[in-house]
């Protein structure tokens, strides 16, 4: 007897579909598992034996042969335990088969036929909308996060008695529903604000530029000036996300299994702050079995790194790829893995070992070339590729002391939703979503300037030694200022203010 049922594994954040194909013949009883099945794949034997006998059916005692199509995939995790159990109980003759191939099934089996969640639901669940399938079964905990997918039936599963009688049409269950508006129209709800943020106004506008145009940051400045108290409160000037990039980030998440019951779609921007300790293959993504680093789980959101010249030489340089492209490729000898990664790289540093070098208030006891060798942990490629670079100098006690409250969070979100809006209609037809992603083609049509601006970026570029990425970054820049109060033409005084936050790299970190 023969069985096939369809099921799909995990390739990077996206799904592919795998046949689960079941064969019963006579021969001595033997449970074998072929096309290239991980650990996990190859345990389920045990499992599947234990939660079918433990529901009340029986185990047939015949030789089994399970085969996971295309054998030259590798299918790893726990999520075939499901579709094995179907297929089998289906080969013996105990579901109609004229059923099976209209759903999609995942799940991972416990010993007394209880159905546990899985990772990457919502990547399943656009798989089997593309598939054209009627519907997805899958572990009642995972329902509400594929059923953020539309116009496919999720049907969310407790126990595999309760599958068995739905696939022989005997119980009837009611698709998982969740409302997509209400998630994407609920208003993020962040515990900081800026209105807590004492001074700092200098450091403040240059944030809403770099939320403003998608821009990364660079802050510089002695300890307890409040550069983390600002990178923190940075998600809450942001532009709120829309569907497209919800659906991306909580991809994402989906995939590394970081996604709660109470949030089946992400609707905030996603913040990460890896510690200064963590790996190349922590930050960029990677390992024995490929998984997404933090530039990836902060894709469309920050990734926050804080005393910057702490991180490992080779852990920073690795950032070049995704700041510049907007994505990550992990290639190993049997396959290459591709995950998103389009970041607003926010980070902070002292301006030297102890922290004082440019503290008017306390005197610098670093040499030369202490200084030297802790400003050169950080290269110049890297450098070019942050496009603000700021000065947060330490707060004085008639700022800490002011009573009235600074301009709060809604404030500041309210005008960069208003300037990437204004972006949003110019780059319509262009596939780009901020100035950030403005490629060099691109830059003479939206980025143009006067004579008089021109001679201001000559004289910098002369004058400070800026490369030619460091003037793309100005124009971007200066684009974003524009865009702030909502003006197509890029004045003078728009270069003139870019050319600032570039200077602080030569002037400080050289």
């Amino acid at each position: 007897m023969l069985a096939k049922i369809n099921s799909a594994v995990l390739f990077g954040v996206e799904a592919r579909l795998v046949d689960v194909e079941i064969d019963l013949s006579q021969g001595l009883p033997l449970l074998s598992i072929v096309g290239l099945p991980d650990l996990a794949v190859k345990e389920s034997k045990d499992r599947l034996r234990s939660a079918i006998k433990n529901t009340g059916f029986h185990f047939p005692i015949k030789k089994i042969t399970v085969n996971l199509a295309p054998a030259d995939l590798k299918k790893e995790g726990s999520a075939f335990d499901l579709p094995m159990a179907v297929g089998i109980l289906a080969a013996d003759g105990l579901i109609r088969k004229e059923t099976l191939d209209r759903y999609l099934i995942v799940g991972e089996l416990s010993l007394d036929g209880r159905i546990k969640p899985i990772r990457g639901a919502l990547s399943i669940g656009l798989l089997a909308k593309k598939l054209g399938k009627e519907g997805l079964i899958i572990p009642s905990e995972n329902g509400p996060e594929a059923a953020v997918v539309s116009g496919i039936r999720v049907l969310g599963m407790d126990t595999l008695p309760q599958v068995i009688e739905f696939l022989n049409g005997k119980q009837e269950v009611s698709p998982v529903n969740v409302n997509i508006s209400d998630i994407i129209s609920k208003k993020s709800d962040y515990s900081e604000d800026y209105s807590e943020v004492k001074g700092q106004t200098h450091a403040k506008r240059a944030l809403e530029i770099a939320a403003a145009g998608g821009h990364n940051l660079l802050m510089v400045g002695p300890p307890g000036s409040g550069k983390t108290m600002l990178a923190k409160r940075f998600p809450s000037i942001l532009p709120r996300m829309p569907l497209d990039e919800s659906l991306e980030v909580t991809q994402v998440h989906s995939v590394v299994g970081l996604l709660s019951d109470q949030a089946p779609l992400l609707s905030t921007r996603p913040f990460r702050s890896p510690h200064h300790t963590i790996s190349d293959a922590g930050l960029i993504g990677g390992g024995q079995i490929p998984r997404p680093g933090e530039v990836s789980l902060a894709h469309n959101g920050v990734l926050f790194l804080d005393e910057l010249p702490e991180f490992k030489r080779n852990v920073l340089e690795v950032l070049r790829q995704p700041l510049e492209e907007g994505k990550v490729t992990i290639s190993r000898a049997s396959t290459s893995l591709t995950y998103p990664s389009r970041i607003m790289l926010v980070a902070a540093m002292n301006p030297c070992p102890c922290g004082y070098f440019t503290d008017p208030q306390r005197n610098c006891v670093c040499t030369p070339t202490a200084v030297q060798r802790y400003r050169s942990k950080i290269s110049g490629p890297l450098l070019d590729r942050i496009d603000l670079h700021i000065e947060v100098p330490a707060v004085s006690f008639r700022d800490l002391s002011i009573e009235t409250k600074d301009e709060p969070s809604e404030t500041i979100q309210n005008r960069v939703q208003i300037a990437r809006e204004f972006q949003s209609r110019r780059f319509q037809k262009e596939g780009i979503r901020c100035n950030a992603q403005l490629r060099p083609k691109q830059l003479k049509t939206h980025c143009a300037i006067d004579e008089s601006s021109k001679r201001l970026v000559e004289m910098a570029m002369s004058r400070l030694g800026f490369s030619a990425r460091a003037y793309n970054r100005i124009l971007k820049v200066a684009r974003s200022i524009a865009d702030l109060d909502q003006r197509e033409l890029i004045s003078s005084a728009d270069i003139s203010e870019a050319i600032q936050y570039r200077s602080l790299d030569r002037k400080i970190l050289t």
